[in-house]
């Protein structure tokens, strides 16, 4: 029997608990349980779907788990369920530290257990495809990476831009690159809350390329929004992640013609890729990742990895000043 437990009921738990109660009823689960220490909270989305829930993750007897609870939480959460032998699905950030990071990592080596993390926009189609063609060599040799994060809210009070907005495209840029960054500069705004960045730039110098991120939750003229530029040395893409299923190829680049340099434009093509639920396919790939049925593409390392480099990201911050991966506390490789 496998059964399978969603952590946390918050905003983005309770996707998790819907996409469970799918699973179940799809019969690629046998049993899904509900955990959060708000027991009305717990109960509400229990019963929304029909099911049991407990208000102690201690309590929890399951095969696999998606912790979804505040990142301040990971670490206690996690390492007490990878110990009991449940495998972990864990949201984005691992943690706010490189060091509760590594923890947790550690205690998934030390169980022997499956342990992922929710970066879930390497499930996004159109991000899928424009990954092919990027290992395919279609772009070239990628010399150029830019987001916008942009949104107008509150800011959290758990975690600032940096960890909850610009973690995405640290993983996304070194998942498209294949490389870590060399260097990482970073300015962050705290105007609203003395400990709360609600504006992140981010600066990550590859060996080749350079990825820049502008991640705001101080942006009201754009409405929500979530684009990517890839620039290579033989095409560009774009890729806007609310149309999940569409990626723009430009077929432009800077030629060399008779000692002079002349930019090439041949057009835009946009390609109409198929749709999913991201969510519920990263699940799907977890729970057959942890049952020994292939492998996941955020594994336990590559969260640790990306909130590392947030760490240096921090530490350029604070310095006021670029900093070189590898020389202010990094772990490993």
């Amino acid at each position: 029997m496998s059964t399978h437990a969603v952590v946390g009921t918050g905003y983005w738990g309770s996707n998790h608990v819907r996409v469970g109660a799918e699973l179940a009823e799809a019969g690629v689960i046998d049993e899904l349980v509900v955990c959060d220490a708000d027991r009305d909270r717990a109960a509400s989305a229990a019963n929304d779907y029909g099911v049991e829930y407990v208000t102690d993750h201690a309590d929890l007897d399951v095969d696999t788990a998606v912790v979804a609870t505040p990142s301040p939480t990971h670490r206690e959460i996690a390492t007490d369920l990878l110990a009991s032998g449940t495998d972990c699905l864990v949201e984005k950030p691992l943690a706010l530290t490189a060091a509760d990071a590594w923890a947790i990592v550690d205690a998934a080596e030390a169980a022997d257990a499956t342990l992922g993390v929710g970066h879930i926009f390497r499930y996004h189609p159109a991000l899928r495809e424009l990954k092919r063609r990027v290992d395919r060599g279609e772009l070239g040799r990628l010399k150029y990476l830019s987001t916008d994060r942009y949104a107008f809210r509150a800011p959290r009070a758990t975690a600032g831009t940096l960890h909850s907005l610009a973690v995405h495209d640290v993983d996304i840029y070194g998942w498209l690159v294949g490389e870590r960054p060399e260097t990482v500069y970073c300015q962050l705004d705290r105007h609203l809350r003395p400990d709360t960045d609600e504006t992140a730039t981010v600066v990550l110098e590859y060996a080749d390329a350079t990825g820049v991120i502008n991640s705001s939750w101080q942006v009201p003229t754009f409405g929500k929004r979530r684009e990517l530029v890839a620039v290579g040395t033989e095409r560009a893409a774009s890729i806007d992640y609310l149309a999940d299923t569409e990626l723009a190829l430009f077929d432009a680049t800077v030629v060399e013609e008779g000692g002079q340099l002349r930019a090439r434009d041949e057009g835009k093509t946009t390609y109409e890729v198929d749709g999913y639920e991201p969510l519920r396919m990263e699940v799907e790939s977890f729970i057959a990742a942890a049952r020994g049925d292939g492998s996941f593409d955020a594994s336990g390392r590559v969260g640790a990895r990306a909130v590392e480099l947030l760490s240096y990201a921090e530490q350029a911050d604070e310095r006021g000043e670029t900093v070189t991966v590898g020389s202010v506390g990094s772990r490993r490789e």
